[in-house]
């Protein structure tokens, strides 16, 4: 089965990888139809545990190769890496401005970006977690496309890793969309549509990711890095806030430990 899919397109593979990621999604979404709620610790060690994934992936599997990419060019081998972690972050900051979201568990009134004439609650809990979920889908299409490009610091396992801890932290996204829905009375049927699809912009994500890189290869050090940086804005502005919230902070706060460990362990043991 390993052997089948390492011999795919890189594309395919990436598509793959996604396919598995937004289906993590929609199973975390999927309790809406099991139960009433979920324990606010739960889900708090959860988001907690997610942010701690995306920081061990942004270093791991994005920065280090692509520091490693860029030695023995004409610049520094820290340059591609710095410039595209910040302009990662740079493009999140621009669309959390403009695009309409609201965090999950925060009244209709926190709803930012630019504000619609209507502002329907389910609609802006979609924006904010597929928001949220375009740097995670970017990221594994150009860790594919690096793999088809013949860098030796890329493998594929490092790459299948990648999407496996992605796939775990998107469990959450799903349950954080999906309950704060059922809670205000729409349909479980309706909870669940909204929270699954927000994981949909992944695999379009990185289909993209996989092209650029793979028939533009000098950009690849700066993809990786930019993907990098936009999921630590990610992490930064949402994940950690969002976790510690409800007072949990010291749950969320070990979770997160927790959570760079394992995706960590991923990385090393498989890349």
């Amino acid at each position: 089965m390993l052997e089948v899919f390492i011999g795919l397109d890189p594309v395919v593979q990436a598509l793959i990888g996604t396919l598995f990621t937004w289906g993590m999604t929609a199973l975390g979404a999927a309790l809406v139809f099991t139960s009433k709620g979920v324990n606010q610790k739960f889900l708090d060690s959860m988001l907690g545990f997610a942010g701690g994934v995306m920081i061990a992936a942004s270093y791991w599997s994005l920065l280090a190769p692509a520091i490693e990419m860029a030695e023995g060019h004409s610049v520094p081998s820290w340059v591609p890496a710095a410039v595209g972690f910040l302009l990662g972050g740079i493009f999140l900051s621009m669309i959390d401005k403009v695009l309409p979201h609201l965090h999950p568990n925060l009244p209709i009134e926190s709803a930012e970006g630019i504000k619609p004439k209507e502002r329907k609650r389910s609609t802006l809990l979609f924006l904010a977690v597929t928001l949220h979920n375009i740097p995670e889908g970017l990221a594994i299409g150009v860790a594919f496309g690096a793999v088809a490009a013949g860098y030796p610091s890329a493998s594929i396992m490092g790459a299948i890793a990648l999407a496996i801890g992605i796939g775990i932290q998107n469990f959450p996204e799903g349950v954080a969309v999906s309950m704060p829905l059922r809670r205000d009375g729409m349909s479980r049927r309706k909870s669940f549509f909204y929270g699954q699809f927000s994981g949909s912009v992944e695999p379009i994500a990185a289909v993209i990711g996989a092209l650029a890189v793979f028939y533009i290869e000098p950009l690849l050090p700066y993809a990786l890095s930019f993907a990098a940086g936009a999921m630590i804005f990610v992490v930064a502005e949402e994940v950690i806030p969002g976790s510690h919230e409800n007072g949990n902070s010291d749950l969320a706060s070990m979770s997160l430990m927790i959570g760079f460990a394992v995706m960590m362990i991923l990385d090393v043991a498989l890349g």
